[in-house]
């Protein structure tokens, strides 16, 4: 929900200072080109952009340079972003600093202690006194000037945490996260009487190498739970764009296991990295597309808030109009369910289905559900097999009995039809075709009983 108790899911994907969207921004080179590039944004569905502070790919999208010394172009380019998202009701994941690139690029980067920066190491960039409290600055600064705005989603108080920026230590994680996160939530309360929620990001694979699960699911400070979805043998390089949507499933299904109940659990960045760096090429537009619409559904489905967020991952570094049009259609079917009310929790291993090459995603509690079902054989090596439309039957848990509206939910025309079934055994049964080679179905209850007229 937001601030004032609506529905409101994020739909969106992560960009950058320098990529082509909003590049125009900085110096105002193209600020026409930006605006209709987030008009369109809005118009297919997106709500949500997850952007950096910085972009330190190359040495003139630092937002400060030297440390404290906040740069005019920058402090200009998010005037004038906050001022265009609220036109056209955008919210902002903001995150503090482009860690990829400050590793990569440390040597040059301002907080560097040779450049004059607070930090002799990139190991103690979470640790250093001095660098914690140059962080704080920076976070104050940006809360003083767009912190009262609604555009401002949430912070992700570090992209990627992880031990090897604290001297190798986990220790070092959970004080960097109690520090900056008491100092955002005072310094709001504060100047706003209000506080932005909080999560802090990580590179899922990470989570295989350390403990950090406390961390990043059950933080008492975090509001929100954020992994970045990279997995090597179906995310990172594609085969096919089924297996995607099951690792997606069962990564979504992994967190939310370990959350407190009640904290949503969002994928901020994945995409075909491998791919994309090894091959130096973009995937096949078609086949990128139906990775790109089925890995959305397959998060949203499983319990995820939202489709996720996609790091682009093409030349240009942008996402195609067929993903475009994914969100839209994902934003339509969000409106067949009362997300105020919906008390989810994974269903993924607990629905059952007749046909055993459809796997199938669901979430539900005991009046509604959302559930999304992928025909695994027409997926193959780069290319997408003819639809079969094969007939399925699929048995509900947990709904109480009553009169449900079930809306089969056409993901590529983003058109759905619906039907009233009744319900009072211990699971609700429904047989149906499948029209794609996917489908989503939304189930809600409407009455205690069915009507006699």
């Amino acid at each position: 929900m937001d601030e004032n108790g609506e529905n409101w899911t994020p739909i969106g994907q992560n960009d950058a200072v320098t990529w082509p969207d909003l590049s125009g921004l900085f110096r105002r080179k193209d600020v026409a080109q930006v605006e209709g590039h987030l008009a369109y944004l809005t118009a297919h569905g997106v709500t949500c952009l997850r952007i950096m502070l910085e972009y330190c790919q190359t040495e003139h999208r630092y937002f400060e340079k030297p440390v404290g010394r906040y740069q005019p172009h920058m402090i200009q380019f998010w005037d004038d972003l906050f001022v265009l998202c609220e036109k056209y009701k955008l919210r902002i994941l903001l995150t503090p600093f482009d860690t990829f690139w400050m590793r990569r690029r440390w040597k040059h980067h301002p907080y560097n202690a040779l450049n004059g920066g607070p930090c002799k190491s990139k190991t103690r960039w979470l640790t250093c006194p001095e660098t914690l409290a140059a962080i704080k600055n920076r976070f104050s600064f940006v809360i003083e000037r767009w912190g009262g705005s609604g555009v401002l989603f949430a912070w992700d108080l570090w992209n990627e945490i992880g031990p090897a920026n604290a001297l190798g230590e986990m220790d070092g994680l959970y004080v960097f996260v109690d520090q900056i996160s008491d100092h955002i939530r005072q310094f709001e309360l504060r100047l706003y009487g209000k506080t932005h929620p909080q999560t802090v990001s990580v590179f899922a694979p990470l989570m295989q190498q350390h403990d950090m699960s406390d961390l990043i699911f059950k933080h008492p400070k975090l509001d929100f739970a954020s992994t970045h979805f990279y997995e090597n043998k179906t995310i990172n390089y594609p085969r096919n764009t089924a297996d995607a949507a099951v690792a997606t499933g069962e990564m979504v299904r992994e967190a939310l296991f370990h959350l407190p109940e009640n904290r949503p659990f969002l994928d901020s960045e994945h995409g075909p990295i491998d791919y994309f760096k090894k091959r130096k090429n973009n995937l096949p537009e078609e086949f990128d597309d139906q990775y790109f619409l089925n890995m959305q559904w397959a998060h949203l489905a499983s319990g995820g808030a939202g489709g996720g967020m996609r790091w682009p991952y093409r030349h240009p570094h942008v996402l195609t109009h067929g993903m475009r049009r994914a969100q839209l259609n994902l934003a339509g079917f969000l409106e067949l369910i009362d997300w105020k009310t919906f008390k989810r929790q994974n269903l993924n291993e607990q629905i059952e289905v007749t046909n055993p090459h459809i796997s199938v995603f669901g979430c539900g509690d005991d009046r509604q559900a959302v559930i999304w079902l992928l025909e695994r054989q027409n997926y193959v090596r780069k290319k997408i097999v003819k639809k079969t439309n094969p007939e399925v039957e699929i048995a509900v848990p947990w709904l109480n009995a009553g009169l449900y509206r079930v809306s089969f939910w056409n993901t590529v025309s983003g058109k759905g039809e619906a039907r009233e079934l009744y319900h009072e055994a211990d699971q609700l049964r429904i047989s149906f075709h499948l029209p794609e080679n996917n489908i989503a179905l939304a189930i809600r209850k409407i009455a205690e009983r069915a009507q006699v007229f």
